[in-house]
């Protein structure tokens, strides 16, 4: 896959034991063979999420994300325009070149890790800023308000 913060093969620092233990439970959710392939799939979501998330639910994330994943989260400058969930997901598969279907996999075994870190509330706060579509790929049921 293709991702839009990658360090130089062979000169790549040790990561933190946080984040280590992040991509051992992307590794677990997303059952992938390797870190190395759990770390392409941190890489490419939450570039692409940094792109949408905004004011202070992207910071109270960051806060909370080992400070690796914190990097490549803000690293990114949020569009004027947020995608929906399924907009979202198209949009990472055309950048990465990956499927739609893998790169739905790859999104939610993120976001199973991002909603450990970022806990109930802060969840609940940065879905209700984004458009429809998010909950399902953070595992939750999308609830609309009734007419």
């Amino acid at each position: 896959m293709i991702t839009d913060v990658r360090a130089p093969q062979g000169h790549q620092q040790p990561y933190s034991k946080a984040y280590e233990q992040m991509l051992e439970k992307v590794r677990y959710e997303g059952a992938y063979p390797t870190r190395e392939k759990a770390d392409e799939a941190v890489r490419l979501v939450l570039a692409g999420f940094g792109r949408q998330l905004t004011g202070d639910e992207r910071v109270d994330l960051a806060a909370r994300l080992p400070l690796e994943a914190a990097r490549i989260l803000t690293a990114q400058i949020p569009d004027n325009q947020p995608l929906t969930g399924w907009a979202f997901v198209k949009d990472l598969a055309t950048r990465s070149g990956a499927p739609l279907a893998t790169t739905r996999w790859d999104t939610g075994s993120v976001f199973a890790a991002v909603t450990a870190h970022a806990g109930p509330h802060l969840t609940t706060r940065i879905l209700h800023q984004l458009p429809t579509g998010y909950a399902l790929l953070f595992g939750q049921a999308e609830l609309t308000p009734a007419a």
